[in-house]
C-alpha cells in the first residue's frame, strides 16, 4: 500500500514510488538518492516526529515533514515464506 514517507515507522524499509516535489527541492532529493525504485530505511525520528532521518544507500539524511510528506513509497514485506 502506497503512503507518504512520514507515515512509516522506524526500521521500515520503503521502496520509493514517486516524488511530488518540484524545482530545486526535487533536484536536491534526486541528487541525494531519493529516486523512484530505490529502497530507503526509516532510521530515526526526532521526539516530536520532525525531522525524520532516512538511510539511503550508506548515507543518513534528515528530512522535514513538509518534504517527506511529498514522497510516496511502499513498505517492503520482510516476511519470508519457507516451503517444505
Amino acid at each position: 500500500m502506497q503512503q507518504t514517507m512520514d507515515q512509516f515507522q522506524v526500521g521500515d524499509q520503503i521502496r520509493i514510488t514517486k516524488l511530488e516535489l518540484d524545482g530545486v527541492m526535487r533536484r536536491r532529493l534526486l541528487d541525494l538518492g531519493f529516486v523512484p525504485g530505490v529502497i530507503v530505511t526509516v532510521f530515526q525520528k526526532s521526539p516530536l516526529g520532525d525531522p525524520i532521518a532516512y538511510q539511503v544507500f550508506q548515507t543518513i539524511i534528515a528530512l522535514r515533514k513538509e518534504e517527506s510528506s511529498l514522497i510516496y513509497g511502499e513498505k517492503i514485506n520482510e516476511e519470508v515464506c519457507i516451503h517444505e
